[in-house]
């Protein structure tokens, strides 16, 4: 079972996103906060495997909690459900370690999806956030390549192009012809071969070195 709160000062909001994850058995939303503030005062009483947080909020903001949570409760994993999709804030996020970043367009399937994977471990940023994460780096397009390419295989660096797309593994393995399983293991294998540690350094190495589409 994945224990989550849900931080946002809209209830409606709040409802919205509890009945799309209720029918899911593997998620349990433990608490709801309408402010940061409300979140800082639950997580040391509960215990909590993924905070979904708004950036919006009065008292203490989205930005402001999770820079608060990564320092105090390392443990918990924080993905930020927003409408905002500006390269600085996503940025912003990513420096602080945040495990994930949804617009909340985002679709139901896909978001019980992104609660699991950050759960097990991974990061998970939707299309919009690497596709706007990707056009922040075409401002800087004169970077010398990798010398570290020749250490990819051809598939690996196919992997690469469609993480830098946006695919998740399951659309990575369908694409691919693999299982969501072996397109995990090519990422975690490429982070390692090029020291990278999400998938926002991974969309920069694949512009970098020409890797995309």
């Amino acid at each position: 079972m994945i224990n989550i709160i849900l931080a946002d000062d809209h209830h409606l909001i709040i409802e919205g996103i509890s009945k799309l994850l209720e029918d899911d058995a593997d998620i349990n939303i433990v608490a709801t906060c309408e402010n940061g503030s409300k979140v800082l005062e639950i997580l040391p009483k509960i215990n909590v495997d993924v905070l979904l947080l708004d950036l919006d909020m009065p008292i203490m903001n989205g930005m402001q909690c999770a820079e608060a949570v990564k320092q105090k409760y390392p443990e918990v994993k924080i993905a930020i459900l927003t409408m905002h999709k500006e390269n600085s804030l996503i940025q912003k996020f990513i420096e602080f370690g945040v495990n994930g970043y949804f617009l909340k367009t985002i679709q139901k399937n896909e978001l019980t999806h992104a609660i699991k994977t950050i759960a097990a471990g991974g990061d998970y940023f939707t299309s919009d956030v690497t596709k706007a994460l990707l056009k922040k780096q075409s401002t800087h397009p004169d970077v010398t390549q990798s010398p570290l390419l020749k250490e990819l295989t051809r598939r690996e660096i196919e992997i690469i192009n469609l993480v830098a797309q946006g695919l998740s593994n399951n659309e990575i393995g369908k694409k691919l012809f693999i299982s969501p399983r072996t397109a995990d293991t090519h990422r975690t294998n490429i982070m390692r071969k090029l020291d990278l540690h999400n998938v926002a350094e991974i969309v920069r190495f694949a512009f970098q070195n020409k890797l995309i589409d």
